[in-house]
């Protein structure tokens, strides 16, 4: 396979991973990827939203926490879960490098 995108389990999207350098593709190849790509960037707003939720979720458990175990548990889900939106937010910006990396 010349390319596939393959599902992150912690972003909860596709990442694209090409097999070869882009300009070694032809362009009916080309789009194809840049046409799926398109589908899923659509989607990572919605998906950061949702992550957005959570965090609220887990702040307001954190802020009513008085096991310091737990709020450290919290904490770093938390932290995890700004990781992967900061990384969502990411590739949603990397439209224009697809054509320039042979891997994301």
């Amino acid at each position: 396979m010349l390319y596939q995108f393959e599902f992150d389990e912690r972003l909860g999207i596709a990442i694209p991973d090409l097999k070869k350098d882009w300009n070694s593709y032809d362009k009916e190849t080309q789009e194809e990827i840049l046409t799926k790509w398109e589908e899923i960037r659509g989607d990572i707003p919605d998906r950061v939203k949702h992550l957005e939720g959570k965090i609220n979720r887990k702040q307001d458990e954190l802020y009513n926490e008085d096991d310091f175990d737990r709020s450290c548990t919290l904490n770093s889900e938390i932290s995890d879960l700004a990781s992967a939106i900061n990384d969502l937010w990411l590739w949603f910006r990397a439209q224009g490098e697809i054509t320039g990396r042979s891997h994301f």
